[in-house]
This record gives structure tokens, sequence and C-alpha cells, in this order.
């Protein structure tokens, strides 16, 4: 990697960089004496892999420094290695761009560990390619959202690493369905600042629900609706893609610019129908709006929600009159859904033995496949990190 140091302590930046020299041959260190303030010009110049900042106190003015240079050099993972390490300030560093901050006393063990960290997460870009999967209702009031919502979760206990995204963009709520969290952030704050687009910056806007399932919030307010836009999508898709196995999005109804955008990106498109004659008309209309996007039969995958067994319209009427066969077909069991819906508990927690946890765990082991036995990696030993610091204290 290459590695720019910046500190105004002549005999602490020759430590460092013996360090760094020691840790690794291969590296390129360089190095300068003085501020930020001073220096930021030359580190840009320098277009270094690493920023390491080492100084004893980080001012608010170097914190809007550093946003200002983080959104101007995206790729650039920036270190700060200060004295201050309380909550406020690491939330504050966090959301001007920095990657790590590293206590000033000993800091060997901490800053190879952060360098390491970085060379695991250029290496799994390289090699992570996510599956996303959307679902779309086909009709108001499917389902979709809880199928969505609890379909991340239950691909997480498959030790997936998952992340949903809730493109409802004016009346979301996905987070609900299996969280009593508020969420610290929505896809609308995170589209306002998508030049600082990251995966630090993506995780701290998400909420957690497990150490390797989180949720990205709808706008609370349906006014900032607006505020994502279609390219957003591909962003966020894209880096998603590098560090989570599976991205589910839900759609709720509806075709739009952004939709259309998340339906393009796809790998797997879920239309989500019961077994009524109004489902059956809508979702041959969705069916029908695919075909003209030109999306091929492979990528549409039919779910069945709310299935009796007892219905007048039985699965294999659904399958002639849509042309197509139900990939899976979720039970009908009202108290164990309600009850998981009203406490905001994941359904394959509050209620394992239900018989839509079961389905709901059975088509989470279809999806991933050999997926199943993937290693955990950067993200989730991130989010481990993270969950950490909040044991101490800190909301992110």
């Amino acid at each position: 990697m290459k590695i720019f140091i910046i500190s105004s302590n002549e005999k602490e930046l020759s430590g460092i960089a013996a360090l760094l020299h020691e840790r690794h041959a291969g590296d390129d260190i360089d190095s300068a004496i003085g501020s930020l303030e001073r220096l930021s010009g030359t580190a840009e110049m320098a277009a270094p892999d690493v920023l390491l900042l080492a100084q004893a106190e980080i001012s608010e003015a170097d914190l809007a420094r550093i946003e200002r240079l983080a959104s101007r050099l995206p790729g650039m993972a920036i270190i700060v290695q200060c004295q201050q390490q309380g909550a406020d300030f690491l939330r504050l560093a966090m959301r001007a761009g920095v990657r790590e901050v590293l206590p000033s006393h000993h800091p060997g063990a901490a800053l190879d560990a952060a360098l390491q960290r970085m060379v695991d997460k250029s290496a799994q870009q390289r090699q992570s390619k996510g599956q996303v999967i959307a679902l779309a209702s086909c009709k108001g009031g499917s389902g979709a959202t809880f199928i969505a919502a609890n379909l991340a979760y239950a691909l997480a206990q498959e030790n997936q690493r998952v992340a949903l995204f809730d493109l409802n963009l004016q009346f979301g709520d996905a987070a609900l369905f299996v969280s009593d969290q508020k969420p610290a952030a929505t896809l609308s704050h995170v589209a306002q600042q998508i030049h600082r687009l990251d995966i630090s910056f993506l995780a701290a806007s998400m909420l957690q629900v497990t150490p390797n399932f989180s949720i990205l919030a709808a706008p609370e307010d349906p006014a900032h609706a607006s505020d994502v836009k279609p390219e957003h999508i591909d962003q966020l898709l894209h880096l998603a893609r590098q560090h989570y196995d599976f991205i589910v999005l839900d759609l709720g109804r509806g075709l739009d610019a952004i939709s259309v955008r998340a339906l393009d990106q796809a790998d797997i498109i879920c239309p989500v129908m019961q077994a009524t004659l109004p489902y059956i008309r809508d979702g041959k209309r969705l069916l029908q709006a695919f075909a003209a996007l030109e999306y091929p039969d492979s990528k549409i995958r039919l779910i069945l929600n709310r299935y009796t067994g007892s219905d007048e319209i039985r699965g294999r009427d659904l399958e002639d009159a849509y042309g197509q066969r139900i990939f899976h077909t979720m039970p009908n069991h009202y108290a164990a859904a309600a009850a998981s819906v009203n406490q905001g508990v994941p359904v394959l927690k509050l209620a394992p033995g239900s018989p839509l946890s079961k389905s709901l765990k059975a088509c989470a082991r279809t999806l991933s496949g050999t997926r199943a036995n993937s290693a955990p990696g950067l993200l989730t030993r991130l989010f481990q990190r993270k969950q950490s610091i909040q044991l101490r204290g800190e909301t992110a």
C-alpha cells in the first residue's frame, strides 16, 4: 500500500515510519512534518491508499478538513492517531470520513490491525460479488415487506452477510418488522452525502439488527424521497455487492425510475402474491411489465404468500395463470406474523417453531445454496467492532 504520514512531532513521525517499514517492507511509505492544514495539498498530490494523521488533539477545523479531503479522495482511507478516544469524538470522526481512530500510546499493534483490515477489505472488493434479491408487491397488502425483512434475517442466520435496503421511499417501514430501534440515518441521508459513500459510511448509516444483518431505512419524511436518484441506487448496490453476500431490496408497489433501476441491477426478482383473483390480475400486469423491461423468466421467482392449502384457487391454478412455476410458498400463520410485526421481532426469533418461520428458513437455504459455509468477512468484523463500541456507551 501507499501510505502517507503527517505529524508535527518529528520523533513520532520517525517512530511510525519505522513501525510501518517493519510491518511490510513492500509498502510505499511517505511522510511530512506539519499540520493537516498546511500539508493537505501535499497529501492530495501523493494520492495515497492510506493517510495517517498523528497529532495530540484533533480540532473541529481538522475534522472539517478531513471531511473535505475524504469527499475529494473517496478511495483514500484516513486513519487518525490522537489522545481523544471518547464516544462523541469517535462518532464525529466517523462522520467526517475517518476510517480508524487509534490511541497515541503504544500504537504498533493497533496500527497493524487497522492496516490489515484495509488489506482484507481490498482483497474482498476484488473477490466478492453479493447477490441482489428484489421483492416486489403485486398488490397492496401482499406481505412483501414482512417477507423481505424476515427473509433477510433468515439469510443472516445461515451465516450470510446481509443488507436490507428499504426502497419504498415514501412509506417504507421495513425496519419496524425486525427491530424496535430507531434508525440513526436513512437512505435520504446517504443520498445527500453520496460523495462520502464507502463501506464505513454506509455501515454507520444502517440499523444493525444482528452482527451480520443491517438495514438501510427508507426516509422518515415522504418529502425526502426526491433526495434519492437512480444513479444513487447504482452506487449503493455496486458498493454493497463487494461487502455483502446478499442485498435484499424491499421495493413496495409500483414502478418508477428508482424501482426500475433497482430491478435492472437485481439478480433475482420475487413478485409476492396471494391466491385471490385481484392478485392474479395485478400479478399478470406486473409480469407483463417485467417482460416489457426485457427481464428474462429465469430472473423471476414467484412467491405465494399466506397460502392455506384449502384456498379455492390452488397453486397449480396460479402457475397456469402466470405461465410460471411458483418458486416458494409461505404458509398462512396469522398469529405468529401479527405478534412478530407488533413486537418488532423477527418471526424466526419470536416463534421458531411456526410453520411460517420454517418456510422462511427453507427459502433462505434454497437461496443461499453453496454460500452457506462462507466465512465471516470484513463487514461482519466491522459490525462486531461497532457493537463493542456501542456496549461502551456509543450510539452510532
